[in-house]
């Protein structure tokens, strides 16, 4: 048999806590009381004479056969001596049972389905290639976030009732993306195309949670989902975008020009299909990306901070403004949403039952970073505003600085408090759950409101 793990003792209950955590049908409550089981078997085998490492293995081996979670921990981490300790002759394996083999033809099958649907309005003269690039821009979320939504239906079990309202909300959506007469290469049709995925994305995201979307830990495990998705697009769209290259090369080199299929049905499809293949990677293979997302805030975390902070003191040096175009609002909107979202995840993959330590204090020197970048961005729109009066861009970039203001500004705060131990990490995870709605609340504003005030400009 091998060693026992040299993780202190704590560390590996605090790893097992925060693998229960992540699991939907767990509650906080209930992994405080499945802690409280594990250490009553390590107080009865320590007293038998066994070391503490030696005790917390067997006791997991124990609470394996009280919560089939804690047997699933002991398998995802694979040490040897996890194996020999609590796997022992597991059975058939989960990858390939019945209902996992099911499980991916569905997703292969929504994976053709979201391709094809990419090609689907060409049968009506609207072609990808040296075409109407605007009317896929808008339409870019019904090609695939519909079948997302139906392998989440299959897989949480959705009513009747849920599945019909979440298809009239796509039905909504699609009238207000295509039966506005946008006028061609306006700022409002852009402004749908940008704002309706995010609309949308909190749909997928009441199907994600099996329409309990108010209930228990389903927003955070989403916001989970979410980082982790990007992450798996990301490594599929790499892969992708090697196999293009290749494919280009090889027919290249024989006299054949490829571009009508890359360019119409290799990137178009393969992008479609990638995010239903992805989403079913982060559901079946959670734990690995479970180990790596936390890795990847960690890193970006302290970059991000470092180039906000490199900006702010190279603005204070030179004293120049900022420029404030187009291109310039969306860059700046992307890199705040990309703060936000860094904190979110932190926040996410963060046991919320440890205590305040140096990353915390990094993620705070994040946010008041972001802060600073966030003030100077609305106060240079609102000069641009004031001088050149109102704009559909100015006002979606206004509204958008607003809302990541607020949010920025609660979770300092939040943050301060919980570094003086006078907040529980958990009221940060309550205020950014509670204010994922607000995002998609502005974006549907954008949507609906936008086009008709602007006369569709």
């Amino acid at each position: 048999m091998s060693a026992p793990s040299t993780l202190p003792l704590e560390e590996q209950i605090a790893q097992w806590r925060g693998y229960l955590r992540r699991r939907r049908a767990i509650e906080g409550q209930d992994v405080q009381e499945l802690e409280g089981h594990l250490r009553d078997q390590m107080a009865a085998l320590t007293t038998a004479g066994l070391a503490g490492d030696e005790a917390f293995l067997v006791a997991v081996k124990r609470m394996g056969s009280l919560d089939a979670l804690s047997r699933e921990f002991a398998r995802e981490h694979s040490e040897r001596l996890w194996k020999q300790l609590v796997i022992g002759d597991a059975g058939t394996s989960e990858s390939t049972s019945p209902l996992a083999r099911t499980e991916a033809r569905i997703v292969f099958a929504l994976a053709l389905a979201a391709a094809a649907a990419v090609k689907v309005p060409e049968l009506f003269g609207k072609h990808i290639v040296n075409g109407d690039m605007a009317f896929y821009n808008r339409n870019a979320s019904f090609f695939v976030l519909p079948w997302l939504v139906v392998y989440f239906a299959w897989k949480r079990g959705l009513t009747a009732a849920t599945c019909a309202a979440l298809a009239a909300s796509f039905a909504l959506a699609a009238a207000f993306a295509n039966v506005y007469p946008f006028v061609r290469g306006g700022s409002t049709q852009n402004l749908t195309a940008l704002h309706l995925p995010i609309a949308l994305w909190l749909v997928a995201g009441i199907a994600y949670t099996g329409g309990q979307w108010f209930a228990g830990s389903g927003r955070m495990n989403f916001v989970r989902f979410s980082g982790e998705l990007v992450i798996y697009y990301v490594l599929i769209g790499l892969g992708g975008g090697v196999l293009t290259g290749f494919t280009v090369m090889m027919f290249q080199a024989i006299g054949v020009k490829v571009d009508w299929f890359v360019g119409g049905w290799l990137v178009p499809c393969g992008a479609a299909g990638a995010v239903i293949i992805a989403s079913w990677l982060v559901e079946a293979k959670q734990s690995v990306i479970e180990n790596m997302a936390p890795v990847l805030t960690r890193l970006f975390t302290p970059l991000f901070t470092l180039i906000l902070l490199a900006f702010l003191g190279t603005m204070a040096w030179t004293g120049n403004a900022i420029d404030i175009k187009r291109e310039v609002l969306i860059s700046f909107d992307l890199l705040l949403v990309a703060v936000v979202g860094l904190v979110l995840y932190a926040v996410s993959a963060r046991d919320p039952q440890a205590p305040p330590n140096f990353f915390d204090t990094l993620q705070l020197l994040l946010v008041v970073s972001a802060l600073a970048v966030d003030a100077l961005a609305l106060a240079a729109i609102a000069s641009r505003i004031s001088e050149f009066g109102f704009t559909p861009n100015r006002v979606a970039a206004l509204g958008e600085n607003i809302i990541l203001l607020v949010n920025l500004l609660w979770s300092a705060w939040v943050y301060v408090q919980f570094l003086r131990s006078a907040k529980p990490f958990a009221a940060l995870e309550r205020w950014q759950t509670n204010y994922l709605p607000i995002y998609s609340a502005w974006a549907s504003i954008v949507v609906i409101v936008f086009p008709p005030l602007f006369h569709f400009l």
